[in-house]
């Protein structure tokens, strides 16, 4: 799957995968998502820093960071080191490091169109998204949209069903939410290089 993922970035920018990760760490995720207490949710935002700002008219989830404080969550990272290493050494993307929390969104709530890398800190440069829902159809909406092709007009539809892992270059592909019509539970996950920042000081 790393290698299919290297050649549809190089060709597309974006890789598509279904039952992605090992066996049973899609599993050990939802559980540990399922086991989160409300209060390690936060509203979600966008911006950073000083520019962060929760705006409900263009993002309604909530997120909860993942850590290497349980056994799942230090699967999912190593899991995700795996594959930085393997891009590295195939693409020489020079990612640094690695950040990603879960996702939730109840009914009704979104992401309007977006992408992943800050204006003035374009250290994202790889976006990835894994999908924790068991038997989606399409009355639940919630899809993930790409927008691909040169001028971004090519639409990819994505299904957020349980197993299915969306990458994409954070920088190059913008995307959306839409709105879910049931409790949707995914991770997001961002590869970072190592840059200066305004202030001359590395980001990472």
């Amino acid at each position: 799957m790393f290698a299919d993922m290297a050649r549809n970035l190089t060709a597309y920018g974006f890789s598509i995968h279904t039952n992605a990760l090992p066996d049973g760490l899609s599993q050990r995720l939802w559980d540990l998502q399922q086991s989160l207490p409300a209060a390690k949710y936060q509203k979600a935002g966008v911006g950073r820093n000083s520019d962060f700002t929760v705006d409900a008219i263009i993002r309604k989830d909530q997120l909860s960071w993942i850590d290497d404080a349980t056994l799942a969550g230090a699967e999912w990272l190593l899991w995700a080191a795996t594959l930085q290493a393997y891009l590295n050494a195939h693409l020489f993307l020079g990612l640094f490091s690695f950040e990603s929390h879960f996702a939730r969104y109840t009914v009704g709530d979104f992401y309007q169109k977006h992408q992943d890398a800050f204006a003035g800190q374009r250290n994202r440069v790889l976006s990835i998204v894994t999908y924790l829902n068991r038997d989606w159809v399409s009355a639940d909406a919630g899809e993930l949209i790409l927008f691909t092709g040169t001028d971004g007009n090519v639409p990819i539809t994505v299904c957020p069903q349980f197993g299915t892992l969306v990458a994409f270059l954070s920088e190059e592909i913008p995307h959306e939410v839409l709105a879910t019509s049931r409790d949707r539970f995914s991770i997001a996950g961002w590869f970072r290089v190592n840059v200066p920042n305004e202030t001359g000081l590395f980001i990472k």
